[in-house]
């Protein structure tokens, strides 16, 4: 797997398409903003033999998106606290139709059109990091279930044009105890199961219990991809070892997410 959402080589996907992965996540644009990647260039890198997915966020907007603006003029009640660790970037009330109408289903739509065979959605985490204040009528519980709810919604309206098309959320894989959720997606990608960034063995208790939920992901049929951010080559061989062992695709890479990482071997 390649995970790259910036730093493309001249701004272009050819070290992509010349590597041997077979799955690779990029962002709708090669500057994180308008500068999209066309149907051409997604074509060429298909072509190579790698399934690719489009990266974007659902829980929360980054300041440099291009509807960042336009939420905070015409919407800013949409608008919650800031992402942890990641500055300017904003919660959002992912619920909101307003959210889907205007974010969501556009950002789908390019992936359609532009040729991706999926979509790789991040930030499904703000159910339980939103503050408590904010939350829907019903609190986490009902957030969690608007989130699944959005997946669904994500999954139905691609497949109504495309069947086949892929579903992949990043990291909450608790939300497969949801109803509707295990039907919505085709697989999962995980961050920090054994190495949290950079070099960090991730031995909290909450790294066991995703690990618990991502086996049973995987039992139920789904695609795991675990992405460790480790630079150490003792590290990377762990990491690459325990991939293997639990019979999970991934990558481990740097938290930068601007290089090409080597495949695991």
């Amino acid at each position: 797997m390649i995970y790259q959402l910036q730093g493309y080589a001249d701004d272009a996907l050819d070290r992509l398409v010349a590597a041997p992965h077979d799955v690779v996540v990029i962002d709708l644009a090669r500057d994180g903003g308008e500068d999209y990647f066309d149907p051409d260039e997604i074509a060429r890198l298909r072509a190579s033999s790698k399934t690719v997915l489009a990266y974007f966020e659902i829980g929360a907007v980054e300041q440099f998106r291009p509807e960042f603006d336009h939420l905070a003029t015409e919407h800013p009640e949409l608008l919650l606290g800031e992402v942890p660790s990641w500055p300017g970037e904003r919660f959002v009330r992912f619920w909101d139709p307003r959210w889907w109408d205007e974010v969501v289903r556009p950002r789908v739509d390019r992936a359609l059109a532009t040729g991706f065979d999926g979509v790789y959605l991040d930030l499904l985490l703000a159910y339980e990091q939103i503050d408590p204040s904010a939350l829907p009528d019903g609190g986490r519980e009902e957030a969690a279930r608007r989130m699944v709810e959005l997946v669904r919604r994500i999954a139905d309206h691609a497949h109504a044009q495309r069947p086949g098309f892929l579903v992949f959320p990043q990291n909450a894989p608790e939300l497969r105890m949801v109803d509707g959720y295990l039907d919505a997606i085709d697989g999962i990608g995980v961050e920090d199961l054994f190495f949290r960034d950079t070099d960090q063995p991730c031995v909290a208790d909450y790294c066991a219990e995703n690990l618990d939920h991502v086996r049973a992901l995987r039992d139920a049929g789904k695609t795991v991809l675990a992405v460790d951010y480790a630079v150490e080559p003792d590290n990377v061989v762990e990491a690459c070892r325990r991939h293997r062992e639990e019979r999970f695709g991934g990558t481990v890479t740097t938290v930068e997410l601007d290089t090409v990482a080597d495949p695991c071997p």
